[in-house]
């Protein structure tokens, strides 16, 4: 099976929570992965997506250590939402 990531970059403009997070996380741009397979058999190019995973802390910050947290697409498409209504 053939496999790729997707790398894109979400801007929060306030605080939010994801669900499984420990706590919320500071406004700015994050960098979430997105893992997708080829689906097979069909007669045009298709990707199925099988995983996301969200970078922290935000792009800009300065910390000694980083982690790649799993995030459901639903719930950080969600929290985009909510985000750009507060604005």
């Amino acid at each position: 099976m053939t496999s790729r990531t997707r790398q894109t970059v979400v801007h929060f403009s306030s605080d939010f929570r994801l669900p499984g997070f420990d706590a919320p996380q500071p406004a700015g741009d994050y960098r979430v992965d997105h893992d997708e397979e080829l689906v097979e058999g069909t007669s045009r190019l298709a990707w199925r997506r099988v995983g996301a995973f969200m970078h922290l802390p935000a792009v800009a910050t300065q910390a000694p250590t980083q982690q790649m947290v799993p995030i459901n697409p639903a719930d950080l498409e969600a929290a985009l939402a909510k985000d750009l209504e507060q604005s």
